[in-house]
């Protein structure tokens, strides 16, 4: 059974829950009970030997917990002697037996069901005459391990996740991270490690991400490290403020063998749930376009008492999207350079490239990303990625070690158009990216070199192909193809120096007049035989970082306006990255009569259908 069937078969449950239960509030009772069978189904083959152990150690001083684990040969164990089948045998006492076969689980599992509120759920199916008929309906799914990989559990929980989110209707912010993007993204992150990705090393990496969701990217990232090194291992931090995500994300790294210690509830923004730790990988797709307002004071606090030996010292943004604070979070626990440093691969919207004018907040986090250097490439992903969400979003690429090529600069890739039609929509998810897309993206980002793209198309605008047009190669033309297509050749690939995204922003003055039109000079202080500034006048201009403001003002503004002056009091630096921009290209408009000619055969063509008609 794949993994949408398995998923398709579970939801089925829904058609029991119906009429008592609302659509939205189906996954409070599927999620829990699909973790409840799983752990069920896992600790079976061990079930006899952990009640043996747990009954020779009752009662003694000694604890039982560190015997119980190496029995039940899982990070996690359950002391009671029912399990699903004899829960069915008992149809009278279905509620108290459940709660005594949940009490049986260790600490770490408990919680998992504390989180999911499970017991509330618990007594409105006994009240509903549905606890029975819906734990029957488990116990009839066989999610052993033999049957069910982790793999495939892994892909039936973000399926039932995704399912509940589109159903509960919830916020663009709060979406679920598809495979294919953190495919992407983790192919991204560990391509420069060669060591950890060579087959036969016995290697440990540190990953983390503050966002955690369900773990589906921490999953894949290991995914992707075992498929290319077994003797590899991905030791996986996290924390997740929804507790049916952190439940869930919990129960997977359970069934995983990894120290459930890792994975904390909590808001990350606000209490930093692995303070002082730092760490060799991070992966994120935090909230955007969401307000931070909740954790404001606590933010603020730490912005204002701890600086730059916090995690917010560079600035914070508008209250109404903490996406950036997420990303100065992550910076904040990168490994030291000198330990060997560490990457971020971090999914925003397009907010923060640009949004926020020269001193905002979000242009200083920008300032300090970019004047140290941080950022190593920015990629641009298609439109409709998101299970909730169509905007355009970016993935952002930090390292403190960058390759000696990188240095001083950054990439920007524009990977908009690289996608294909779903067969089937999900959600907001119309697109995804083929493996053959996600290997151009990787090896662009890996070559670390400009490249076009040519798109070939025909006579009536439909493309036909394409081919990438590497640095130093010569785009096809459209003789080349099919005599009559056309070939439009865009940028996909640019390096830019850091200090390109810098600008200086300056207050132009002009002097105040009186009613004769004589300039108004000041009388007392500094300001005495000066003109003065009319504050109605005045104007702002960016000028880029590389450029003199001198010559750019004498080249720009006076020629205007020769009574200007600047004020360099007022002067602002500021960064942003406009990256649209850098990827434009003027197409020139259609011919006057190309238009004409179309209008002409289309009025004949009209005219012909009508006396067809007899009009």
């Amino acid at each position: 059974m794949n993994h949408q069937a398995l998923s398709s078969f579970i939801w089925s449950v829904a058609d029991l829950l119906r009429g008592d239960y609302k659509q939205s509030e189906y996954g409070r009772v599927i999620l829990p009970f699909t973790v409840l069978r799983r752990l069920d189904c896992v600790l079976a083959d061990t079930k006899e030997a952990v009640l043996k152990e747990f009954a020779a150690k009752k009662g003694g001083d000694i604890n039982a917990e560190p015997f119980l684990l190496r029995a039940s040969k899982q990070s996690f164990y359950n002391t009671s002697e029912l399990d699903f089948k004899k829960l069915l045998g008992d149809q009278d006492h279905i509620r108290e037996n459940l709660y005594d076969y949940i009490q049986g689980f260790s600490a770490n599992a408990k919680d998992i069901f504390e989180r999911f509120n499970f017991f509330t759920q618990v007594d409105r199916l006994q009240n509903s005459n549905l606890l029975y008929l819906v734990t029957e309906k488990f116990a009839n799914v066989d999610l052993h391990p033999k049957r069910v990989s982790n793999q495939q559990m892994g892909l039936a929980f973000e399926e039932l996740i995704r399912k509940f989110s589109e159903l509960s209707n919830e916020t663009a912010g709060e979406h679920f991270t598809p495979r294919d993007a953190i495919r992407l993204m983790v192919n991204l992150l560990f391509i420069e490690d060669d060591e950890v990705l060579t087959s036969g090393k016995a290697v440990v990496r540190t990953i983390y991400d503050p966002a955690a969701g369900t773990g589906g990217m921490l999953s894949l990232a290991e995914d992707h490290l075992l498929e290319h090194n077994p003797n590899a291992r991905l030791t996986m931090y996290g924390q997740e403020l929804n507790d049916e995500s952190y439940a869930i994300c919990k129960a997977d790294m359970l069934i995983k063998g990894q120290e459930v210690a890792n994975i904390v509830a909590g808001n990350t923004l606000s209490d930093d749930g692995h303070s002082g730790k730092r760490f060799d990988y991070m992966l994120s797709n935090p909230p955007y376009g969401v307000e931070w307002k909740k954790v404001e004071k606590a933010v603020r606090k730490e912005y204002e008492e701890k600086g730059f030996s916090g995690r917010f010292g560079p600035g914070l943004p508008r209250v109404s999207d903490g996406s950036m604070l997420f990303l100065l979070h992550l910076v904040s626990k990168l490994r030291l350079k000198e330990d060997g440093g560490g990457r971020i691969g971090i999914v925003l919207n397009g907010s923060p490239l640009f949004t926020g004018g020269a001193g905002s907040g979000e242009s200083e986090i920008r300032k300090y990303l970019l004047e140290n250097d941080l950022v190593e490439g920015i990629i641009g992903l298609p439109t409709d990625m998101f299970y909730n969400t169509g905007i355009a979003t970016y993935i952002w690429l930090l390292s403190n070690k960058k390759q000696a090529k990188r240095r001083g600069k950054v990439q920007l890739i524009d990977a908009s158009s690289f996608w294909q039609k779903m067969r089937k929509s999900l959600g907001s998810k119309r697109k995804e990216l083929s493996d053959e897309h996600i290997e151009q993206i990787t090896q662009l980002f890996g070559r670390f070199e400009e490249a076009r793209l040519a798109t070939v198309f025909d006579e009536g605008g439909r493309e036909l192909s394409r081919v990438i047009v590497r640095e130093g190669h010569e785009p096809p033309q459209a003789s080349e193809w099919i005599l009559g297509h056309r070939v439009r050749i865009a940028p996909l690939s640019r390096i830019l120096p850091n200090e390109s995204f810098g600008y200086r922003t300056i207050t132009v003055e002009r002097p105040q007049k009186d009613e004769s039109g004589e300039v108004v000079l000041g009388t007392k202080g500094k300001q005495k035989g000066k003109p003065q500034p009319d504050t109605r006048l005045r104007d702002t201009e960016n000028v880029p970082l590389c450029e003199d403001v001198e010559a750019y003002f004498k080249r720009e503004v006076l020629p205007h306006v020769p009574d200007a002056w600047v004020d360099h009091e007022k002067t602002k630096v500021g960064y942003e990255i406009p990256f649209n921009r850098h990827f434009y290209v003027f197409e020139p408009p259609r011919a006057l009569e190309e238009i004409d000619a179309d209008l002409a055969q289309v009025s004949a063509n009209i005219m012909k259908m009508l006396k067809g008609l007899g009009v």
